[in-house]
C-alpha cells in the first residue's frame, strides 16, 4: 500500500471504531451506517484525497464500495479495499 492508502485505511479503521463506540448499545449495528461514516469522514478524507465531497456523495461512495467489496473481494479487509478503490478513483498521485 502507498502512504496515502495507509492513511485512508487508518482513517477508515478509526471511523469504524468511533461508529462502533457511538452505537455500542447495538453492538455497532446501524442501518444508516454510511451516512454516519460520511459525516465523520467529511472533514478528514478530502485532505488526504485532495477531493471535496458532499455528504450525499460520500454516502453513495461508501454504499457503492460496500457492494463492490461484497461482490468482488468479500474476504478482503474492508479498510484497505476501500482505500485502494478511493485512490484509484480520485487521486492522481496514488
Amino acid at each position: 500500500m502507498t502512504d496515502k492508502s495507509d492513511q485512508i485505511a487508518d482513517l477508515l479503521r478509526q471511523t469504524g471504531l468511533a461508529h462502533h463506540q457511538a452505537f455500542i448499545e447495538t453492538n455497532g449495528e446501524d442501518a444508516e451506517w454510511a451516512s454516519w461514516y460520511a459525516g465523520y469522514l467529511l472533514e478528514r478524507l478530502p485532505a488526504i484525497l485532495g477531493k471535496d465531497f458532499t455528504s450525499e456523495q460520500l454516502t453513495e461512495l461508501l454504499i457503492g464500495l460496500d457492494k463492490q467489496q461484497n461482490a468482488d473481494a468479500p474476504d478482503a479487509e474492508w479498510p484497505e479495499f476501500y482505500a485502494n478503490q478511493m485512490l484509484s478513483r480520485y487521486s492522481s498521485g496514488a
